[in-house]
């Protein structure tokens, strides 16, 4: 009833009916045994958790997001705290649900420098071990900023995703270098191997790329909506026109080596920097071998050949004719030789001609 103090049952106190000295060592017992609420599980941190001690980077302009999760095996809510506070412009937001908490932190730091900050997991008095992050905020990217992606170690490529204008500059309105489409001669997918970038604001970027087109060597610039994801390969193949061979190296390490044959003097495999395009299989003709790479490299004499005289690498039904000067710019190779490259070698693999 309003108004009326509450009440509740109260229990009477203990009474012992044993003999004096067993009601003694059951007392004792009932002393030495925690009441239930006073047990406690273990804390422990998981995932997305990041390591202990974990180095971060983030720039002054951009927001820093840290996830954290923590679990317990007893009843208590775990609890997910900064040690020593939050910095200036922090935030952390708890979620708890079943024994499992996780902790988003967002900061948005303003001063570049090099930062501290801990997190302490507990519940119920049982807590982890406390986690460390050495935080460097580092100044804003000024824009236009200008990166390589590609050099003789590792190199980037990416699929064409639409029929896009190449330009000569970073700019819709350059002057148009060619179009790319979204397969080769071949119908296998295009790609380019991407040489750097440019990003002219944190929305636009523009990549510059390496063209399967002649003159050889030619580059031209594209919006990156128009490339998918980049994807990286750490080899990059070598042919000799001297010493009739070609090497694959992988992260700057000779991994392959094998004679070939170039083309002759007036249909010369051409000189320069160009990149592994497609790989073919199953051809009904055995000059080519079980395998051929397509590359970017034209060939300057036979334009009028199918696909505008792509130069490939692929095997050959006379390797007694190696090595030597007798294609008409291709790279040929042993069978065995071109089985063994296929399997090292990727599309998207740089390839210098010298």
């Amino acid at each position: 009833m309003s108004g009326q103090p509450s009440t509740r049952a109260v229990s009477s106190p203990l009474v012992c009916t044993l003999p004096l000295a067993l009601c003694a060592a059951v007392l004792a017992l009932l002393i030495l045994v925690p009441p239930a609420h006073a047990q406690t599980g273990t804390v422990a941190w998981i995932w997305p958790t990041p390591a202990d001690n974990a180095r971060l980077t983030v720039t002054k302009s951009k927001v820093l997001t840290l996830t954290l999760a923590a679990s317990t095996s007893g009843a208590a809510q775990v609890s997910i705290d900064p040690v020593g506070g939050l910095p200036p412009g922090a935030t952390i937001s708890l979620y708890a649900d079943n024994g499992t908490s996780r902790a988003v932190f967002l900061w948005h730091p303003t001063q570049v420098g090099d930062y501290t900050l801990g997190f302490a997991a507990s519940a119920g008095g049982a807590s982890a071990t406390p986690r460390t992050y050495r935080i460097r905020v580092n100044p804003d990217i000024p824009y236009p900023h200008v990166y390589a992606l590609t050099d003789v170690r590792i190199g980037h490529w990416a699929k064409v995703l639409r029929r896009t204008v190449v330009r000569s500059q970073p700019r819709a309105s350059a002057r148009a270098v060619t179009t790319l489409g979204l397969l080769t001669p071949d119908d296998t997918q295009n790609l380019v191997l991407v040489l750097g970038g440019i990003d002219l604001s944190p929305t636009r970027t523009w990549y510059r790329v390496r063209l399967p087109i002649l003159p050889n060597n030619s580059t031209g610039w594209v919006p990156r909506e128009a490339l998918g994801d980049l994807v990286s390969v750490n080899t990059h193949a070598y042919v000799d026109r001297a010493t009739l061979t070609l090497t694959l190296k992988r992260n700057g390490t000779t991994i392959f080596r094998t004679i070939v044959g170039v083309g002759r003097s007036y249909w010369p495999t051409p000189r320069g920097e160009f990149y592994i395009r497609e790989k073919l299989t199953d051809f009904d003709s055995p000059t080519y071998g079980p395998i051929a790479f397509g590359t970017s490299a034209r060939s300057n004499q036979l334009t009028d050949w199918p696909g505008g005289g792509v130069v490939g690498i692929h095997g050959t039904d006379q390797p007694q004719l190696l090595p030597g000067h007798i294609s008409h710019g291709c790279i040929r190779m042993r069978n065995a030789d071109i089985l063994k490259l296929a399997r090292l070698m990727k599309i998207g693999t740089p390839l210098t001609v010298r």
